[in-house]
C-alpha cells in the first residue's frame, strides 16, 4: 500500500493533469491525514466516470457530481459491507431546495442530470445493495420513454435476504419527455425506503399502464412524503403484477403530504389514463394530508382511489389489502370517488378488510365533467370491516353502489360503518344492482351496517335507517361558509355542528385536515 506522502503526490499530479480527464478525483476530507481510514468526499467532474466512483465508494462517502453537468449510462449501486450512508448528490450552489422542501423543475439548472442512454434504468440497485442516498439531482428520460427511469430491487427477485434496503430518494427531479412520456419514474421493490421531496412527471403512455411510483416486490416499510407525482395510468400504486418472492405483501407504508396529479391538457391526447392512488397487495399503509386530484374516464372509469386486492396473473393468491387508514386528504375532480373490492374477482385472492377512511374532503366528484359514475364509494365483492366517517363530499352520483353476488345471494359486506359524513343524495343515494335504494340495499349488501348520524342532502328519509339528517339541497349548501370555492367550513350556525354520534361536527374537521396538509387553517381547498 503507498505511504501517505506518496498518495498525496499522486492527487497533487492527478490534479495538475486537469479535473476534467475521463476519470474521476476523490478529495479526502473530513481528517484527510488522520490514521485509519476517514469518510471521503469523491468529485466527479462531467464526462468522468461516475460507476468507477460508485464502486470505489465506502460507508459514509460522498460522491458530488458538478450542478448542470450531464452523465449519460445504466448505474449500478452495488453492495457494500457497512452501515453508514453513502451519499450521491449534486455539489452545493445558491439555489438548491433546502432540507424539507420539495423539488421543482424550476431548480433544473442547479442540478447535476443523470440519464440512460437506452430504455435501461438510469439507475438501479444491485442485489443486497444498501444505504444508499440519491440527493438533489435531475433524472432524464430514458430513450424513447421506455422502461423504468430508477429501479430500487429487482422485479425478479425470489430470495428476500437479497432485497437491496435502507434506500433515500431526496429532492430528485424524475421526468419524461413531454412529447415522448416515460412508462415509470420509480420501480419500488425494495425494503426500507424513503421518498421524499422528490417532483416525478410525464409518466405517461400510450397503450400501457404508466406510473410516478409503483411496486409489486419489495417488502416494505416505505415512506413517500412530499413529493408530487404525475402519471397517466396510476400515480402510485402497490401491486399490479405478482411478487417473485412467495408469500410477500408490501407492509408498513406510510404516504403523506403528497401531491398527485394528472394535467387537464392530457385529455384526448391518447394517454391511457386510470386513477390516481390505488392498493392491490398492501397492508399497514397510512395515507394522510395528500391532495388527489384529476382522474376521468379513459382506460377506467375515473375513481380516483382504489382499494383492490389483486391475484395478478394467478400466481399470488395470498395478495390482500388490509389494514389500511386513510385519513385527512382532499380528492378532486374525478370521475369517481373511491373503489373497495372485497376480492379479485378473476383468480383467488385474499380479502380486503379493516378500512378506515375519514375525515378527508372529496368534491367536484362529477360525472357530467370527468364522465365515470360521478360516485362516492363503489363497493363490492364482500370487503369487511369498512368504516366511512367524517367525511365531507361534494358529488353527483350515488352514496355507494354495492354490487357482487347474485340475484338470489349477495356477498356480503360485513362489518360496515357509514356516520357523521356530510355528502349528497342525488338521484339513488346508497343502492345495490338489482335492489332498491335505501335500505333494501343496505339490508341486502350491508347485513347489519351502521349507517347513521349523517347529513344528507336531497333522498327520502322514509327509506333509509333513523337517525339521520335529512336536508333539501339549497338547506345543505347553507350550512358551509362557501362550497362553491372549496370553503367546506361549516358556519358558525349550522345545524351540523355538534351533530355527529361522537358529540363533534359532522363531516371532515377542517382544522386538522388543515394541519395533515400543512397548510394554515381556514384556507379555501381550490
Amino acid at each position: 500500500m503507498p505511504s501517505m506522502p506518496n498518495r498525496l503526490h499522486i492527487a497533487l499530479t492527478s490534479m495538475m493533469a486537469g479535473w476534467f480527464r475521463l476519470s474521476i478525483l476523490p478529495l479526502l476530507v473530513l481528517g484527510m491525514f488522520q490514521p485509519g481510514r476517514a469518510e471521503q468526499v469523491l468529485q466527479v467532474p462531467e464526462g468522468a466516470d461516475l460507476q468507477q466512483a460508485l464502486d470505489r465508494a465506502r460507508p459514509g462517502d460522498t460522491i458530488l457530481l458538478r450542478p448542470g453537468a450531464r452523465y449519460i449510462g445504466n448505474f449500478v449501486l452495488p453492495k457494500k459491507e457497512g452501515s453508514q450512508y453513502i451519499t450521491v448528490r449534486t455539489a452545493d450552489v445558491n439555489g438548491q431546495p433546502a432540507m424539507g422542501m420539495r423539488v421543482h423543475p424550476s431548480h433544473e439548472s442547479k442540478l447535476a442530470k443523470i440519464g440512460s442512454p437506452n430504455g435501461q434504468p438510469a439507475l438501479r440497485t444491485a442485489a443486497g445493495a444498501h444505504h444508499w442516498r440519491i440527493q438533489v439531482l435531475e433524472f432524464l428520460p430514458n430513450r424513447n420513454g421506455a422502461g423504468d427511469i430508477i429501479t430500487l430491487g429487482d422485479a425478479a427477485e425470489r430470495d428476500l435476504n437479497q432485497v437491496p434496503h435502507d434506500l433515500i430518494v431526496d429532492r430528485c427531479y424524475i421526468h419524461g419527455d413531454p412529447a415522448l412520456g416515460q412508462k415509470r419514474g420509480i420501480a419500488l421493490n425494495s425494503g426500507t425506503t424513503v421518498i421524499r421531496g422528490s417532483y416525478i412527471s410525464d409518466m405517461k403512455v400510450r397503450g400501457q399502464d404508466a406510473q410516478a411510483i409503483a411496486g409489486w416486490n419489495g417488502p416494505g416499510p416505505y415512506t413517500i412524503e412530499n413529493n408530487y407525482l404525475e402519471a397517466a395510468g396510476n400515480n402510485f400504486m402497490l401491486g399490479g403484477a405478482d411478487p417473485a418472492i412467495r408469500g410477500l405483501v408490501t407492509e408498513n407504508v406510510t404516504f403523506r403530504k403528497n401531491h398527485l396529479s394528472k394535467p387537464v391538457a392530457w385529455r384526448g391526447q391518447g394517454w391511457t389514463v386510470k386513477n390516481l392512488f390505488e392498493l392491490k397487495n398492501a397492508r399497514k399503509v397510512l395515507v394522510e394530508g395528500n391532495v388527489m386530484e384529476y382522474s376521468w374516464l379513459d382506460a377506467q372509469v375515473g375513481y380516483a382511489v382504489l382499494f383492490t386486492p389483486r391475484n395478478q396473473d394467478g400466481g399470488a393468491p395470498w395478495a390482500t389489502v388490509e389494514d389500511v387508514t386513510f385519513r385527512y386528504n382532499i380528492v378532486r375532480h374525478a370521475g369517481g370517488g373511491m373503489q373497495i373490492l372485497g376480492n379479485d374477482t378473476i383468480h383467488p385472492s385474499g380479502p380486503t378488510r379493516r378500512v378506515l377512511v375519514a375525515h378527508n374532503v372529496f368534491y367536484d366528484i362529477n360525472s357530467a365533467t370527468w364522465g365515470g359514475t360521478g360516485a362516492f364509494v363503489l363497493i363490492g365483492e364482500g370487503p369487511s370491516e369498512v368504516t366511512i366517517e367524517h367525511n365531507t363530499v361534494s358529488q353527483s352520483g350515488n352514496i355507494l353502489m354495492a354490487f357482487g353476488g347474485t340475484r338470489a345471494k349477495a356477498i356480503p359486506i360485513s362489518g360496515f360503518r357509514f356516520r357523521d359524513n356530510l355528502v349528497k343524495h342525488n338521484e339513488y343515494g346508497v343502492h345495490g344492482s338489482d335492489r332498491s335504494p335505501g335500505q333494501d340495499s343496505l339490508d341486502w349488501y350491508f347485513p347489519g351496517a351502521q349507517f347513521q348520524s349523517n347529513g344528507i342532502a336531497g333522498g327520502d328519509a322514509r327509506r333509509y335507517p333513523q337517525g339521520n339528517a335529512f336536508l333539501s339541497e339549497a338547506e345543505f349548501e347553507a350550512q358551509f361558509v362557501a362550497p362553491g370555492a372549496g370553503d367546506f367550513r361549516l358556519k358558525p350556525d349550522s345545524r351540523f355542528r355538534g351533530a355527529a354520534s361522537d358529540k363533534k361536527d359532522l363531516g371532515a374537521d377542517l382544522s386538522a385536515l388543515a394541519a395533515a396538509l400543512g397548510i394554515r387553517p381556514g384556507t379555501a381547498f381550490q
